[in-house]
This record gives C-alpha cells, structure tokens and sequence, in this order.
C-alpha cells in the first residue's frame, strides 16, 4: 500500500506545475477538443463514473483514490484540515466506510499540494478516458445530443424571426395599400367634385350642341355628352398642371436670382397664361374644308383676342417678341366608319399620300375665328401627325394642301446653316419663324378617329402635317376637316 501511495503521489506532484493563466488557456482548448467547455466536460465526467462506477466501471482502488483526489481539488483546490472529513471521502464515490481510516485518503489530496483547479478538472478527465474506453463514446453521445438541441433551438429562433419579419412586413405592406387607397379615395373624391362643378357649368350648352349633332337619338346624345365632359375636364386639368408648372419654374427662377451676387438684379421672366380648356363658340366654315359645329363654349371660359393688337406686314423682330402658345387639346372618337363615310364624296377632303411623303396643310386664321378644330382618320395604317404654328399674314383664308419627298426634306436641312428645321419651332432668315405645338408622332387614325383643338395665338397659318416618310412601300388615304369656332 505504501508503494502505491508513493506513485500517487509522485505522479501527482508531477502534475501540478501547470496552474498559470496558461494552463488555463490549454485547458479550455483541451475541452473545446471534446466539443464542450471544461465545466460542463468535468460535470460529464462525474456523472459518468457515479453512474458508471462498479457496473461498467471497474477500478482498482489506487485508481479510485487518485479520481477522487482530484475531485477534492478541483472542488476545494488546495488540501485544508477544515474541510477534510473524519470518515473516509471515498464516499463520494464509493460509500466505502471501511477504508475510512486509512490515510492514503487524505494524503492523496494533500499530495496534489497547488494544483489548480482547472488542471485538477482536466487530469480527472484524462484520467477517467484512459481508465474506460466506454467514457469517449459516451461524451461524443452527448455531444450529439447537445449538438441537435442546438440546432433545433436554432431552428426555432430563426423560424420565429421569419415570423417576426413577415408579420412586420405585412404590416407594412397593408399599411402602405391602405394609405395608397386612402390617397387614391382622396383624388377620386377631388376628381368627383371638379368634374361636377364643370359639368354644372356646361350642362346646357353640351346638351344643345347633342341634339344638334344627334337628332332624335338620346342614346348618342348621350355618349357624345360624355365625350364633351371628359374632353373638358382634360383640358381644364393640363390648364392647372401648366399652372402648376409655371408656378414652379417661377420659384426656381426667384432662388437662383436671390443666389446671384450681381449687384444689378435680372429682370423678371414673362409669365404665360395658359388658354382656356375650351373655345367652342357657334362654329363657322373655314374655307376650302368640310363644314361642321362645334360644341358651345363652357361658361366661363375666357377667348383669346384674334392676332395681335398691333398685327402689321413686318414680321416680329424675334422668337422672344411672339406671344406665348398655349397647349393643344386631343381626343379620340370611335365612329371612324360613318367619319369616313361622310368624307368620301368630298375630294378636297381625302387626299392620298405616297410612300415616303408628308403632306402639309396650310390653314390660315381666320378674322372671326378663336379656336382651330382638326379631325383625320386613314385607311388600314398609321401616319405621323404634329401641328405648328407660322408667325406670318396671310394673304387670305383659303386652305392649301403642299406635298413633299422625303429627300426634298433632307435637301433643305443640308442648305440651313443652324437648326432651322420648321417641325423644331425654329426659323430660317428668309422664313417666317415657326413654333412647334404638337410634335410629330405616329397616330393610330386607322382605329380611330383622331381630333384636336387649339386656341388662336394670334395672327398666322397653321401647318398640319401628316408624316409618311417613315414608309417606304406603302401609300396612305388621309379623311380630314378642319374648321375655326366663333
């Protein structure tokens, strides 16, 4: 027995040299390499062998000493009387109390002298692994175990965060949608009211204008009422957008002078007023076009006087002299087949358009005239279509149909020398200058009839041009009028 306690205590003594701060950094990496922390590596190990101990654990009691041992210091760390019992400690794991007086129980723990407590730990796990074979499949067991747990409680934490965000991103969502259809509801409501109050004040006249157009046919005095509402309530609206433009350009006009450090300050811009939504006095025949009635001038609505107060021959000294344009009106009908029908036995208004043509109609203002109306429809295809404006006198009011090449067209480009084009609003020296006020686009007239409006800027020719240079095979039959309202 004194031998085996001397090696127990040699071998004790030689383990108890690493209790530094570095001895604990190499016995949380011991336990990191079993897949657990040293304390809870350490409780395994207890666990184990008091269930393990005298079943699928048998020891010799030189080895039993020296676990137990190292229990008592990992618990107490260095050897105190206070704490050393009168029977033997073997019954931590064993409850032999006839070994109770044999002092190899307590000189083994006196032997391990300043072991630390964490070396302690690990030299009870070294101890026990090579003791059992059975105990290094039973940690790995329960690191599993640990493992799986983990990921399942990983898996519900991440499950219930996916809760949590599509919970919130559908309050969001509905939040969003609801104050969309709030904003929605809103403009709807405003939208309501102002299509009221202009149909309140047009109600007379448009229904007199339908039965003019539409005799004893309620159901198309109808639909045509409605056409008149809605092409009132678009213009009236493009009429506060330009309003609201202009404000707006007003604005950035007054921050960029209040930047300038000049000391003279820049004279102000002109501003423009945009022309009525609707000029529709009792209609009048242009010459040369086909005759028809527009509808009766909304109430309230003002008429921009014919020309300039001060129209003579000399043309305007520059585009900056020019009264401003007010924004052309365009709507659509769908009686296309009778639009044409009525045009056919009129020659002056059906003209056909080569391939790679564009075709100009020239149209005076006229001396009783406010507002130039345009209808046009084609067969089968599409055609281009934009309206201009020419600051000139003309020496009468007769209509005038011209037709040009496409290579025509690029000849006179090539004799400008600045941008000059007439469908770009610009001039040429020996040209009245010209404004732009509808681009050319191609127009879907063959579905379609396709109509306008604008209001007199002053005195002048209208230019309609309807562009076919684009097709190279295909000529196109144009259905067009055109008249002026009082």
């Amino acid at each position: 027995m004194a031998d085996a306690e001397q090696t127990l205590v040699n071998g004790v003594t030689n383990l108890s040299v690493n209790g530094n701060e570095k001895g604990k950094d190499s016995a949380e990496d011991f336990a990191k390499s079993w897949g657990f922390g040293l304390s809870e590596l350490y409780k395994l190990a207890i666990r184990f062998f008091k269930e393990k101990d005298g079943k699928a654990l048998k020891l010799k009691y030189q080895d039993k000493l020296r676990l137990v041992a190292y229990t008592k210091q990992a618990t107490f760390g260095k050897y105190r009387n206070d704490v050393s019992p009168e029977v033997g400690f073997l019954d931590v794991v064993g409850n032999d109390r006839s070994l109770s007086t044999d002092p190899s129980e307590w000189q083994a723990w006196q032997a391990l002298g300043d072991m630390s407590q964490t070396t302690a730990m690990v030299e009870f796990v070294k101890q026990l692994d090579a003791l059992c074979p059975l105990f290094r499949p039973f940690t790995e067991a329960h690191n599993a175990e640990k493992q799986e747990q983990q990921r399942k409680r990983q898996e519900e934490e991440d499950r219930l965060r996916r809760e949590a965000e599509e919970k919130e991103r559908r309050r969001l969502e509905e939040e969003a949608q609801r104050q969309q259809e709030l904003q929605k509801q809103k403009q709807l409501e405003q939208e309501m009211q102002i299509r009221a109050a202009l149909n309140q004040q047009t109600a007379v006249q448009f229904a007199q204008y339908a039965q003019q157009q539409c005799p004893n046919n309620k159901q198309q005095q109808e639909e045509l009422i409605r056409q008149l509402q809605e092409q009132h309530y678009q213009q009236y609206m493009q009429q506060v957008y330009q309003q609201q433009l202009l404000h707006q350009q007003q604005q950035y006009q007054q921050m960029q002078q209040q930047q300038q450090a000049s000391s003279t300050a820049p004279a102000p811009s002109p501003q423009t007023n945009p022309s009525p939504p609707m000029a529709s006095p009792t209609p009048t025949q242009q010459p040369g076009s086909q005759p028809t009635e527009a509808p009766p001038k909304p109430q309230g609505n003002s008429v921009i006087p014919n020309g300039p107060a001060e129209a003579t021959e000399k043309k305007p000294e520059g585009e900056d002299d020019l009264p401003p344009l007010a924004a052309a009106s365009m709507w659509t009908r769908k009686d296309i087949k009778e639009f044409k029908a009525s045009l056919q036995k009129d020659k002056d208004s059906v003209i056909k358009i080569g391939s790679g043509e564009t075709v100009t109609v020239r149209v005076p203002t006229h001396e009783d005239g406010t507002c130039l109306f345009w209808e046009f429809a084609t067969d089968y295809y599409d055609i281009g279509f934009g309206v201009y404006f020419e600051w000139t006198i003309a020496p009468n009011t007769t209509v005038s149909v011209t037709v040009s090449e496409s290579s025509d067209e690029e000849e006179f480009d090539e004799e400008q020398d600045t941008k000059n084009d007439v469908e770009q609003g610009t001039k040429k020296e020996d040209r009245p200058p010209t404004d732009e006020i509808i681009p050319v686009y191609r127009r879907d007239c063959h579905e379609e009839v396709y109509c306008g409006s604008h209001a007199y800027p002053g005195q002048g020719v209208y230019l309609l041009k309807f562009d076919n240079s684009y097709s190279l095979w295909r000529s196109k039959t144009l259905y067009y009028r055109v008249y002026y309202s009082r």
